[in-house]
Formats: C-alpha cells, sequence, structure tokens
C-alpha cells in the first residue's frame, strides 16, 4: 500500500513538472543565437567592392554577437553561385547573404532562367550601403572624357571594350544603359568577378569598366586609370573633380548599385529582427560611417526589412520596364 501511495505521489508530481514546462512560454530562437559562427556569403571574389563590405559587416557583427562571423568568398556565373549555395543552406540564422543590386534586381530584370528567385528563396535583412560607380579608362585610351569616349565610339563601332564581373551583373548591364544612352557600340568582355576585371583593366586588355567607386577611386588619384565620369546624378562627395555622366552630354543617366544582407527565406523572424538591429545601429556607428566614406560608399538609411523589400520590389519593376523598352533580355541558364 505504502508503495502504491509512493508511485501516486510520483507520478503526480511529474505530471505537474510538465504542466509547469508546458505553460511556460517557448524560448526565442535569438535566445541561444548565434550557437556558433555565422557564415556571410559573398558571391564575389576577393578584391572588390562587394568583398569589401562584407568583410566591413563581418567585422562589426563579430563584436556585437561574441561570435565569429566568416566571409566565405563564392564566386562564378556573375554572383549566382553564391547566391543559390545561400539559398540552399539552413534557415537558422547561421548563414547570410550579401544581397547585392546585380543579383536581386539588375539580374531578375533581364534573365528569365534564374535558378533562383529573390522573393522566394530569401528573407530581406536590411539594405546596408549604396555604391557609387565610375566609368573608368586605361590611361592608354585616347579619350578622357565621356564626350570623347562617345564621338570615338561612333567612329570607330565595337572597337572600344568594357570589361565586367560578368554576364548580367551591375557593371555589365550599367554598360548596355550607357551604350543605349549613347547610341554607341562598345565589346562586352564578362569576367569572374570585379577584381579580375580590374587587373585586365590596368594592364591594358580592356579599355573600359563600370567600376565601384570605392575600388576605383584609389588607382584614380594614383594615375593608373583614369575617372571619366560618376554613374549618380549628383557628383560624388569622395570624388568632387569627377563630372557626372549626366552632365557629360547624357541628362538624366543614372544607376546606382547597393548592397544588403539577406538570409535564407524560413530563418526565424525574431532572429531576421535581432540582425537588422544590429544592421541598423553598424550603420550608425561614427566609425563605421567614416570608413565607408573614404572608400567613397554611402550608409543606407535606417530601414527594416519590410522596407528593404518594398525598395527590391520598385527597383525591380522599375528595371524591369526599361530594359524592356531597351529590348535587353539574357536567355542564359546559368
Amino acid at each position: 500500500m505504502l508503495t502504491r501511495c509512493i508511485a501516486i505521489i510520483c507520478i503526480a508530481a511529474f505530471a505537474g513538472r510538465v504542466a509547469a514546462q508546458a505553460e511556460k512560454p517557448p524560448l526565442s530562437a535569438t535566445t541561444s543565437y548565434p550557437a556558433r559562427p555565422v557564415r556571410l556569403i559573398c558571391p564575389f571574389p576577393p578584391g572588390g567592392a562587394a568583398d569589401m563590405v562584407a568583410r566591413m559587416l563581418a567585422q562589426r557583427f563579430t563584436d556585437q554577437l561574441r561570435e565569429q562571423v566568416v566571409v566565405d568568398n563564392r564566386s562564378g556565373a556573375g554572383g549566382v553561385i553564391g547566391v543559390q549555395i545561400a539559398a540552399k543552406s539552413p534557415a537558422d540564422g547561421h548563414t547570410l547573404l550579401l544581397a547585392s543590386s546585380s543579383n536581386f534586381t539588375f539580374g531578375p530584370a533581364v534573365e528569365a532562367k534564374l535558378p533562383y528567385d529573390p522573393a522566394r528563396d530569401f528573407m530581406p535583412v536590411a539594405l546596408t550601403v549604396i555604391v557609387p560607380n565610375i566609368l573608368t579608362a586605361h590611361p592608354g585610351l585616347p579619350a578622357h572624357s565621356i564626350g570623347e569616349l562617345i564621338r570615338l565610339a561612333k567612329e570607330s563601332p565595337g572597337k572600344f571594350s568594357y570589361a565586367s564581373p560578368g554576364t548580367g551583373t551591375t557593371s555589365h548591364l550599367i554598360g548596355v544603359l550607357f551604350e543605349r544612352a549613347a547610341r554607341i557600340q562598345l565589346l562586352h568582355i564578362p569576367y569572374k568577378g570585379g577584381g579580375p576585371a580590374l587587373v585586365d583593366l590596368m594592364g591594358g586588355h580592356v579599355q573600359l569598366l563600370f567600376g565601384g567607386i570605392s575600388t576605383s577611386l584609389p588607382l584614380i588619384k594614383s594615375g593608373k586609370l583614369l575617372g571619366l565620369g560618376v554613374t549618380t546624378m549628383k557628383r560624388s562627395q569622395a570624388a568632387p573633380g569627377i563630372p557626372t555622366i549626366a552632365e557629360s552630354g547624357l541628362p538624366g543617366f543614372e544607376v546606382i548599385q547597393w548592397f544588403g544582407l539577406a538570409a535564407p527565406v524560413a530563418t526565424p523572424r525574431d532572429i531576421v529582427a535581432r540582425l537588422n538591429r544590429l544592421t541598423i545601429e553598424t550603420l550608425n556607428n561614427a566609425e563605421f560611417k567614416t570608413q565607408l566614406y573614404r572608400t567613397g560608399l554611402d550608409t543606407a538609411d535606417d530601414n527594416t526589412p519590410a522596407e528593404f523589400n518594398v525598395y527590391m520590389k520598385k527597383e525591380l519593376g522599375k528595371l524591369t520596364r526599361v530594359f524592356k523598352e531597351a529590348g535587353v533580355h539574357i536567355e542564359q541558364v546559368r
């Protein structure tokens, strides 16, 4: 009888503990996040603006999360390979992607057969950096202004070549828009990333490149490259001596490149919200802003994941219309 009573008491006590645990709210996904090092996939090779931005963000996040954030360069196919890897990674917040206008707006605007869908495969975290682009030229180019380049290109269609980090990238498509606006024909030479394209430009193997200001400006200041024009409507504060393409004979010409953070689509929303807060704190950090400014980059305004999503949809819609009107479409499975 005593044994039976003890058993009943034990069962009741166990049931009570189970009930008490059931009444407790579930632990937030951020309670133990991050549980291990975080991988930030950069879909472009070392040496370009994307890699620099990724490493700057990784350093700040490492300090804030108290866990190592490692940049993983997975380049190829104009960034598509790295984006695919990120899309197929576990959605637990331990894999992030340096999203770019190249892969999230420009590429989808002209390629109907991309092996990923930004809206379907990713959860926006935050818009981070705005990247002015500069049309740079090898010093041996017999044109030292946009006007001179247009004149020479009209005299010799297809003679002058421009490099890009790959077909369908922002750099390539800026070139397409420039050709259309100037009514000229250039020769496009795609590379596997911005770094290799820049090396061949400095070597004189190609004449032109629409490059990010962060990587182009030091080379322009050292005399290794010429800066013909920036793609924004206003001159860059970091390079006020370089005119805009719009003021150099092509009124209204404007193309802006951007970088942001995204995560696999099923990543818990509370983790995404935490990453967004950390990102905005980073963008508002005076030291971080100064470091970006010195390279010619600008931080984005404060934004939520929802606002970043709206921005991307708006940009995609605008670019899709522009390229459709221009008759630009890339039939390619990468």
